[in-house]
């Protein structure tokens, strides 16, 4: 699973069939921009839980389904700065 930011909604409106009605958003992994399937009702700003492989495909309806990443779930609370100190701390790297 990944925590990543949601971006801005991607519309396509030239698609395959089995993409259907499913929202695209862009997302932030790091600094990488990614394309992800939107099964929960994200928005910009949100913080969501993305899931990839075969667990997206599942999560977007089937596991025929084309994609390789779909946001799983809104993150009700999420400060990336107090996450990296944490982190930084456990690891023996803080103060």
């Amino acid at each position: 699973m990944l925590i990543c930011k949601v971006v801005k909604p991607l519309v396509s409106t030239n698609r395959i069939p089995d993409f259907q009605h499913k929202h695209l958003q862009v997302v932030l992994d790091g600094s990488t921009q990614k394309v992800a399937v939107d099964a929960v009702g994200a928005i910009p700003g949100d913080w969501v839980i993305c899931v990839g492989s075969s667990a997206a495909r599942e999560a977007a309806g089937s596991k025929s389904y084309p994609s390789d990443l779909t946001i799983v779930g809104i993150i009700d609370h999420w400060d990336p700065d107090a996450a990296k100190a944490e982190a930084a701390r456990l690891s023996g790297g803080g103060s």
